[in-house]
């Protein structure tokens, strides 16, 4: 698309004081999300929304003068997708953080600025639960959620965004606000459009609510900790648990990772160890313990060296922490390609092992982070970008990474999206009759190719 000299004093005229902003050096912070795209462009000017209307107002201006608009949110995401273009405008919703709590039908309204642990900790006071659960959960907000399809830590047994949306509102490309969906729990009316709309990051519409369901608080979990010699004998042991149970939380980690953490946390973990299993049950009990017992029993066969387990709440949320800390500890060490690449259950050791082989040809280090419970890992890239040799082989290895995935039956992105960082490998893993149809609802939604291009979709 051509870019347009458009008339920024009209959209600032349009919207309420300091709504608008065009200052670079206060615009200068919208421009990246948390994967830093170094292509990341200069917006013309930024939005901070603070109602569905101011998105309305925007998105027709930009619709008017053909401007691009990328949508974001907490700016938490991985994948590039709230990465600023030049000449386009940014329409944040950081400001849009209502929530309203209906405790009798379990449902909650939500905008979609509020933080993902904002809502959980809104919804606890009533006794209740909202599962979704990134490891990012106290910076990134719920409408970031719904435009990835977030899953997390407990989504191998309650599932991801997408099972917890209920209804939305959706500006569409040009400024009209619709309805999706609501607080019915069996609805069944026309298509499903609200599952159109989520997961798709921004390029179909812009959520400006978001209602979702809510689940009875659970009970308090029981937590197992493993450490293995190698990282293979750590993904036997799940797939060992995964046959006989769904535990509530199942995730990995891999040498590179445990010493990251330990270097950071001084938890006392186990430097030597090759994999790591963070695990927890919230049954309630005695099923709870039965559910630890089979995780004890897969973890000590598959030639565990340490299994603990413990109904302290306090200290099974010290490992949950270990766990969450990962990515930030092992991003100390350097810049960060981030992957999230899954694959079926069964094929989860190939898939480790094939990430360990890359990085061994590329010479990088590739610590390896997962969900163990349902396939979905993250290989993350360590690079110096200082050096053009090893930025190279680190951007080959990501492209490589995302190869083997595919090559497995699997997918280039579990949870994170593909943003503009994988979308040259999404026809890979789709084809080319999904891309084709891809392109049809899109040009139905977004004929004007206005929102968010190059997420999904080439630009």
């Amino acid at each position: 698309m051509t870019e347009v000299a458009a008339p920024v004093l009209d959209l600032v005229a349009a919207l309420p004081d300091d709504v608008v902003v065009t200052d670079p050096v206060r615009t200068d912070k919208y421009r990246w999300d948390r994967a830093m795209d170094p292509d990341a462009g200069v917006p013309l000017a930024v939005v901070r929304a603070e109602s569905t209307e101011h998105v309305q107002v925007a998105v027709r201006w930009a619709a008017r003068h053909g401007v691009h608009v990328i949508t974001r949110g907490a700016g938490s995401g991985l994948s590039g997708g709230a990465t600023a273009r030049d000449g386009a405008i940014v329409i944040t919703t950081e400001r849009m953080r209502a929530v309203s709590i209906d405790p009798v039908t379990r449902v909650a309204v939500v905008q979609p600025g509020l933080l993902n642990a904002e809502l959980k900790q809104a919804v606890a006071a009533h006794g209740l639960w909202y599962p979704p659960d990134p490891s990012s959960f106290e910076i990134c907000s719920v409408g970031g959620n719904v435009a990835t399809n977030a899953g997390g830590l407990c989504c191998v047994k309650h599932g991801v965004t997408t099972d917890y949306v209920m209804g939305l509102q959706v500006v569409l490309a040009d400024g009209t606000a619709v309805r999706l969906g609501g607080p019915r729990i069996k609805d069944v009316a026309g298509l499903s459009l609200v599952k159109l709309f989520v997961g798709s990051e921004g390029a179909l519409g812009i959520v400006t609510e978001v209602t979702v369901r809510l689940l009875p608080a659970p009970a308090p979990p029981s937590t197992l900790v493993a450490t293995f010699p190698t990282a293979a004998a750590a993904t036997t042991a799940v797939l060992t648990i995964t046959a006989s149970i769904r535990p509530s939380m199942l995730e990995f980690m891999d040498n590179a990772c445990i010493n990251a953490v330990e270097d950071v946390l001084r938890m006392g973990l186990d430097r030597a160890a090759g994999g790591m299993l963070v695990a927890q049950s919230d049954a309630a009990q005695p099923v709870g313990a039965a559910e630890v017992a089979v995780m004890e029993a897969a973890c000590a066969a598959a030639g565990a060296t340490e299994v603990v387990s413990t109904d302290d709440p306090e200290e099974g949320a010290a490992f949950v922490v270990a766990r969450r800390a990962v990515i930030p500890a092992v991003e100390r060490k350097g810049r960060l390609l981030l992957e999230d690449v899954g694959v079926p259950l069964p094929l989860l050791p190939q898939l480790v092992d094939g990430v360990a082989t890359i990085a061994e040809d590329r010479r990088l280090t590739i610590a390896v982070v997962a969900h163990a419970g349902d396939g979905n890992t993250h290989p993350l890239i360590l690079f110096d970008p200082a050096d053009a040799d090893e930025t190279a082989r680190a951007h080959l290895a990501f492209g490589e990474i995302m190869d083997l995935a595919i090559g497995l039956g699997g997918t280039i992105t579990g949870e994170h999206g593909v943003g503009r960082l994988k979308q040259p490998w999404l026809a890979d893993q789709v084809g080319a009759d999904v891309m084709e149809l891809t392109r049809k609802v899109k040009d139905a939604l977004d004929p004007q190719r206005l929102f968010n291009p190059g997420v999904i979709l080439p630009a």
